[in-house]
C-alpha cells in the first residue's frame, strides 16, 4: 500500500526539466544556424547508449539463466 501511495506522489509531483545546461542553451540561442537540432540529436545519441548496454546485459543474463535451467532439467 505504501508503494502505491509513494508512486502516486511521485507521478503527481513531476516537473518539466530542461535537457540542456546553461552553456549549451546560450550557444544555441546566440547562433541562428541549425545548431539546436544537432545539439538535441547529440543529447539523444548520448542518452541511448546506457539503455543499449543495460538491455544487452539483460538479454545475456536471461539467456544464461535459461541455459542453466535447461541443463539442470
Amino acid at each position: 500500500m505504501k508503494k502505491v501511495i509513494l508512486l502516486t506522489v511521485f507521478i503527481g509531483l513531476q516537473v518539466a526539466a530542461s535537457a540542456q545546461c546553461s552553456m549549451c542553451r546560450a550557444v544555441v540561442e546566440n547562433n541562428a544556424d541549425n545548431w539546436a537540432q544537432g545539439l538535441n540529436n547529440g543529447i539523444l545519441y548520448l542518452m541511448g547508449f546506457p539503455y543499449i548496454i543495460l538491455i544487452g546485459m539483460g538479454v545475456l543474463l536471461f539467456k544464461k539463466r535459461f541455459q542453466d535451467n535447461k541443463v539442470s532439467a
